[in-house]
């Protein structure tokens, strides 16, 4: 247990220190969140997205299996947050915002190393499989969710022909279908944007976490927090078993369901205006608990 702790730590410390720093920019140099968010949004993220489809190389049942169980739990989570946010009564804007937090979860610079020291780089690949589909997801339906906090669905819709997220998706699958191979001074230049993705998500976090208050929309921060670390797992150690999925397959994919919001929902409520300072203290309350149910459930997957 002890090793394990050592596990989580050395996965979670990296995440807090870099949010950490974009906590300390924000409070000497107030740097502007949204002009941050926006190269992040529209540089970094497409570069990281076209990386990650044309590096991924997996193949056969199981992919078919984890792609089932990704999308699986994202709609079924999202159901039963719309619905008790409905019950609840949230305003409009609050449950688009609720909904971006418990549907994305923090499958990358979280659940990718966690995964590979806990269960190894055959567990890894599948991990990485996992997080390339939360991804796509994320830059589609999460692009559609934000914006519905301000806008019609057909207008959300829309707003995603306007993103070069969308393209890239396209552009990628091209690439992967037909073999192409981006010239040597293209691939370098991508990579290395790719490369700054998610350390700007961690930072823009940390300049989020110095504008937000864990004192406000407290029932709904605790509603994200249920849904993410404790119904989203569940519901992956069942439909796991359903879907055929077993051994380091059926290990990653259920840790990856139950890791905490996702750095990248704060890029998406920043550019949307859907509530960023919620968005941004959901990844932060729920950050800093999962290690309460990751633990046992490592523990759990590694019997």
């Amino acid at each position: 247990m002890s090793t394990l702790a050592g596990i989580l730590l050395n996965s979670l410390l990296p995440v807090l220190l870099a949010a950490g720093a974009g906590y300390l920019l924000g409070t000497r140099l107030h740097v502007n969140p949204r002009s941050f968010s926006q190269v992040t949004f529209y540089i970094f993220s497409p570069c990281l997205i076209f990386t990650l489809l044309t590096d991924s190389k997996l193949s056969g049942g199981d992919v078919v299996r984890v792609v089932a169980l990704s999308a699986a739990i994202s709609l079924l989570v999202g159901v039963a947050t719309w619905c008790i946010g409905r019950a609840l009564k949230l305003d409009r804007r609050l449950l688009m915002a609720v909904l971006l937090a418990t549907v994305f979860m923090n499958a990358g610079n979280f659940g990718l190393p966690l995964t590979q020291f806990a269960f190894g780089d055959t567990a890894l690949a599948y991990a990485t499989l996992f997080f390339v589909i939360n991804i796509i997801f994320s830059y589609t339906v999460g692009v559609v969710i934000a914006s519905l906090g301000a806008t019609s669905l057909w207008k959300s819709i829309l707003s995603l022909l306007k993103l070069p997220t969308f393209y890239t998706l396209i552009l990628a699958l091209l690439f992967n279908t037909f073999g192409w191979k981006l010239p040597l001074p293209l691939d370098r230049t991508v990579r290395l944007l790719s490369a700054a993705s998610i350390p700007c998500m961690l930072v823009l976090l940390g300049l989020q976490i110095q504008r937000s208050s864990l004192k406000e929309n407290r029932a709904s921060l605790v509603l994200v927090g249920g849904m993410r670390l404790l119904v989203a797992p569940l519901l992956a150690l069942g439909l796991g078993v359903l879907l055929g999925l077993k051994g380091p397959a059926y290990q990653a994919t259920v840790l990856e369901a139950g890791m905490p919001t996702a750095v990248l929902t704060t890029v998406l409520s920043t550019e949307y205006d859907t509530l960023p300072s919620f968005v941004t203290s959901a990844v932060f309350f729920s950050t800093i608990l999962s290690p309460l149910t990751l633990v046992p459930l490592v523990a759990l997957l590694g019997r």
